[in-house]
């Protein structure tokens, strides 16, 4: 079965006992056939929804500056922007090595550095050392560029629906039994059948969990540092401490 919109789509007709749709019909569906398009992006937008950072939303984005500009919008389908991870890129032709720049909060930006926006002084820009997150969906450096410098920085984005039969879905493949139990959920909530509704309910929410343990879930490796003195007593792990 071919990973993408129609593939889903036809799962659920199976399902259902339903005709399965044809990437001749699939754009014309009507009555129920087009409730289960909509349950399959339903089901896709619940699970983006559950969690705002899953790593196959993850994106690498790159932009320009340009020298003596300050602030610059947030990407359109930007849903959680990582500010820690802005850094300047090296540039040969610009003379600058790579830079992290620090994070600095929009309150004390404005009280110590919003001049800059304003002054005409060119000997106040420089390579920026911070970003400042702005409450009108942008982002902002200072002190401000003296060149084009690149800045590299990671998002995670909104998805949008599918639409076309041929559209495949962020989520990866092997989640895709996911997909369709949630999609069963709307389209049996659509046929007022709040038994099997339920049912279906139950296992999209057990596989969100076990996509949260593979895909989300952190385990940080802890190494003790004590130093243990010469003719002290020791115990190994396991050990009751008494």
């Amino acid at each position: 079965m071919a990973y993408d919109y129609i593939g889903l789509v036809n799962e659920v007709n199976r399902r259902l006992n339903e005709v399965e749709l044809t990437t001749s019909t699939f754009a014309t569906a009507k009555g129920f056939y087009a409730q289960i398009k909509d349950s399959v992006n339903s089901s896709i937008r619940d699970i983006n929804q559950t969690h705002y950072e899953w790593p196959f939303n993850h994106v690498l984005a790159e932009t320009t500056l340009t020298a003596g500009t300050t602030r610059y919008d947030f990407p359109s389908d930007a849903g959680s922007i990582d500010f820690d991870t802005f850094r300047i890129k090296e540039n040969a032709t610009l003379g600058n090595a790579t830079v992290k720049l620090g994070v600095v909060v929009y309150e004390d930006y404005l009280e110590n550095s919003v001049d800059q926006e304003y002054a005409d002084n060119t000997s106040k820009r420089e390579l920026p050392s911070s970003v400042f997150h702005a409450p009108s969906l942008e982002w902002g450096v200072t002190p401000p560029p003296d060149k084009d410098y690149e800045i590299v920085y990671e998002y995670y984005r909104v998805p949008v629906d599918l639409e076309s039969f041929s559209d495949v879905p962020s989520i990866p493949e092997r989640f895709r039994h996911v997909i369709v139990d949630g999609a069963m959920y709307h389209a049996y909530m659509f046929r007022s059948n709040e038994q099997a509704a339920n049912l279906a309910k139950t296992k999209f929410e057990e596989g969100l969990k076990r996509m949260r343990t593979i895909l989300v879930n952190r385990y940080t490796y802890i190494r003790s540092t004590a130093i243990i003195q010469a003719g002290s007593s020791s115990f190994a792990f396991g050990d009751r401490v008494r």
